[in-house]
């Protein structure tokens, strides 16, 4: 069987969602968390080894919460995200606070990831079409090209909003052929009075989206090569850091965006029709704690989750 890995972008701070650490929020019949259910249906549909990026500072919790089970299903590797890992010539200003962004948490990976691999945000539930698709598509023989050969899941707009807030989604652009042309970054997308928009903070001024629009969850199928060119990119990411941009991040759609625009790569949107739901905001605890019990009433999952 070939070696594929899931790659958890577990180091996010999760200020909006209140005290506590998000990612380990308690969501299942049995005190599951959407961890144990992304790894679920990612072992499910094939993949055999997760790497878990999180925060030194968080190790010991989540290792308890999560890391010691998962140690026992599959191979596990750690990785740490930490906002002074830096190439070589480049120092961390000392008024920023967080990490550099999700293209520094999978490159804080580089060590530990030498196969093909998903991509995924921690406190995202996506489903179990998208780790099948990703995971075929990943295994599959490719044509040989010069571009790089890159996949994601594309989520409809409409099944990855939040009901307590604004959300910022990579709204997609795609060719006849179904492969992405670009992606842009939207921020505070919500349901309002007059349909899905992008509601801008200051003014309220809304920017009306279609709600059919295909949406970048974060879930990419990517190889080990990506990692190289990852790395030259935060070099000349950081060299473009001007003073005072302390919150500026260095984004993997934003990497990959740049890619598709230089001819580098090719990026294959592999639809889902799944509905997306987590906890950005505390209020969505609620209903996501009510929708995984609907699940597991239908059977779709067993309580626990692992047996």
């Amino acid at each position: 069987m070939k070696k594929t890995a899931l790659v958890i972008m577990a180091a996010g701070i999760g200020s909006r969602f209140g005290k506590g650490i998000k990612q380990l929020a308690k969501v299942g019949p049995a005190g599951e968390i959407i961890m144990d259910y992304s790894i679920h249906d990612a072992l499910e549909a094939g993949f055999n080894k997760v790497v878990f990026i999180i925060r030194k500072d968080i190790e010991a919790e989540f290792r308890e919460v999560i890391g010691n089970k998962i140690e026992k299903l599959t191979e596990v590797e750690y990785a740490y995200q930490d906002l002074n890992d830096l190439p070589e010539g480049f120092t961390c200003p000392e008024d920023r606070t967080k990490p550099w962004g999700t293209g520094q948490a999978v490159l804080a990976a580089r060590k530990v990831i030498r196969e093909p691999f998903i991509v995924i945000n921690a406190d995202d539930y996506y489903g179990k079409e998208a780790f099948v698709k990703i995971h075929d598509y990943l295994v599959e023989e490719h044509e040989e090209k010069e571009k790089m050969d890159i996949c994601m899941a594309g989520f409809i707009l409409k099944n990855t909003l939040s009901e307590n807030g604004g959300v910022t989604r990579g709204i997609c652009s795609l060719n006849e052929d179904k492969k992405l042309t670009g992606i842009t970054e939207t921020f505070n997308i919500q349901r309002t009075e007059d349909g899905v928009a992008a509601v801008d903070e200051e003014t309220g001024e809304k920017t009306p989206i279609d709600p059919e629009a295909m949406a970048s969850m974060n879930m990419w199928g990517l190889t080990p090569e990506f990692l190289k060119v990852l790395e030259e990119g935060f070099k000349d990411f950081l060299a473009g850091v001007k003073p005072g941009e302390i919150k500026k991040e260095y984004l993997l759609p934003a990497v990959i965006d740049q890619l598709i625009k230089e001819g580098k790569a090719e990026v294959a949107v592999l639809k889902t029709h799944d509905t997306w739901f987590g906890v950005t905001y505390q209020e969505d605890k609620e209903k996501v704690v009510k929708a995984f019990q609907e699940l597991a009433d239908k059977g779709v999952y067993t309580t626990p989750v692992f047996q």
